[in-house]
């Protein structure tokens, strides 16, 4: 039980990737792009100009259909599909599917499929673990994690997990382009029968520069360390918008601590409806009394 309870904390992890892996494009500013005209159309000079805008309209959009698939290394690979809405905070669902990696071979061992429900909200995620958690826990099927619990038990990593998950808006690939000083227009492209603008960059760890980047220095010292924190020192970010200055498609290559990342993630409906309920609550076990439970057990039975 104490083997399997570790592994179930372990998911904290792997549930916050999968939300930070689709949040690539978006932003809260609500004022005017220099070069909008009358009808909203946004004319760009260049790219630098054409990924502000495309930040101020994504972002403008609220929410949006999430579908994509995700690696980080040997610690996982999984699909990802949903909704999620970032007005105020980050919330949706999503259900995640882990297709290799040692989080899949976890959740094969404990009796999953490897297909779960996750649920975020301001202050936290939930995880639908299925039955045979319920039959570990008295019927608790859903972890709950606290941002809050996160960020107490887990120290300083914890809290800066709470901060990402809480505070980033999903605007980190436009971002990370804009960072990298050196946006390329590829050409048009049709993706999923939709005409797009692709555009194409690498951001160089060591070498970020406010230099045509149009990030203050707090943005770049940010977008610096949460890099180097997963262990990255390239990163190779691909975008496709479509006329409306939306975010259509978003890729990212790099290699991390554990091996190489590949994200690529497809988003459509823009403005769709997203409406996320909590868990029943005789249904969920949070992660901190998870935790304290399993740390108990360990230390009766030394």
């Amino acid at each position: 039980m104490r083997t399997k309870t570790v592994r179930r904390v372990g998911l904290s992890v792997a549930l916050a990737a999968a939300l930070t892996s689709v949040a690539a494009c978006g932003g809260s500013d609500d004022g005017k792009t220099k070069g909008e005209d009358r009808g909203g159309s946004v004319l760009p000079a260049d790219p630098v100009a054409a990924l502000l805008a495309v930040q101020k309209k994504t972002g403008g959009a609220n929410s949006a259909k999430i579908e994509g698939t995700t690696s980080m290394g040997t610690t996982m690979s999984m699909k990802q599909t949903g909704a999620l809405d970032w007005s105020d905070g980050i919330t949706g669902s999503m259900e995640i599917t882990y297709t290799g990696g040692t989080m899949a071979d976890s959740m094969k061992q404990l009796g999953g499929d490897g297909t779960m429900q996750a649920r975020y909200f301001k202050d936290g995620y939930a995880a639908d673990m299925g039955p045979a958690m319920a039959k570990q826990t008295g019927g608790k099927r859903w972890i709950s994690y606290s941002y809050d619990d996160l960020a107490e038990l887990g120290g300083a990593s914890g809290a800066a997990m709470k901060d990402q998950m809480q505070n980033t808006a999903p605007d980190q690939g436009v971002k990370s382009l804009l960072a990298s000083g050196d946006v390329k227009k590829v050409g048009k492209e049709d993706v999923r029968g939709v005409s797009t603008t692709h555009y194409s960059g690498t951001v160089d760890v060591a070498d970020l520069t406010a230099k045509n980047s149009k990030l203050d220095a707090a943005q770049l010292d940010e977008l610096k360390k949460q890099l180097n924190d997963a262990g990255i020192t390239t990163e190779k970010i691909d975008i496709w918008v479509d006329a409306n200055d939306l975010l259509v498609k978003k890729t990212e290559r790099g290699q991390m601590k554990t091996g190489e990342l590949n994200s690529t993630v497809f988003y459509s409906d823009y403005g769709t409806k997203v409406t996320v309920e909590r868990p029943p609550a005789g249904e969920t076990i949070g992660f901190k009394e998870l935790f304290e439970k399993q740390q108990g057990a360990a230390g009766g039975a030394s």
